[in-house]
């Protein structure tokens, strides 16, 4: 009886591990859902996708002004069916409870070029701003990548005060 019980627990604790699904495939996940979403016209991809607060925003290039708009608002006027375009995940990167992603959504004669802002809520990757910009079909990201930022070295100055968790910094 104690090698069943033995058992039964072992497997309980592979099968429950062998479910969780890491940060990274969270991500993607989330990512390909949006995706999802945007090119199928689907309602609820995209309130998966993106936390119910979520903003979007972009710069008006007639005005000058940046502009603002609520998700739901966004997922209001997705049209039936969606769009035809094609989502690409170009980088990711996260640490703790935070992440970006930078995604490109291609068109026939254009392409969205997104950053995409996002927060693990109950153990859950959402978007929570897309700041994106409409640009040329031809139009390369330029920048680099998080892999090749190089970290400047800390001073140490004790006159400096140490943030406390959860403070914003």
């Amino acid at each position: 009886m104690k090698k069943f019980i033995l058992l039964t627990i072992a497997w309980s604790c592979f099968s429950i591990s062998s479910f969780g699904q890491t940060d990274d495939d969270a991500i993607k996940s989330t990512i390909n859902t949006y995706f999802d979403g945007f090119t199928k016209g689907d309602s609820a991809s995209l309130n998966k996708a993106f936390y119910s607060g979520a903003l979007l925003r972009n710069l008006n290039t007639s005005t000058g002004r940046v502009q603002d708009s609520p998700v739901k608002t966004f997922i209001s006027k997705m049209p039936t069916g969606g769009v035809k375009a094609t989502g690409k995940l170009i980088s990711y990167s996260y640490a703790g409870t935070s992440g970006i992603a930078t995604v490109e959504l291609q068109f026939a004669d254009f392409k969205y070029i997104d950053l995409l802002s996002l927060l693990k809520i109950n153990d859950q990757w959402k978007i929570v701003c897309r700041v994106y910009s409409r640009v040329e079909s031809d139009v390369q990201l330029k920048g680099s990548a998080a892999s090749e930022a190089v970290a400047a070295p800390a001073k140490k100055n004790s006159a400096n005060a140490k943030p406390k968790k959860n403070d914003g910094w």
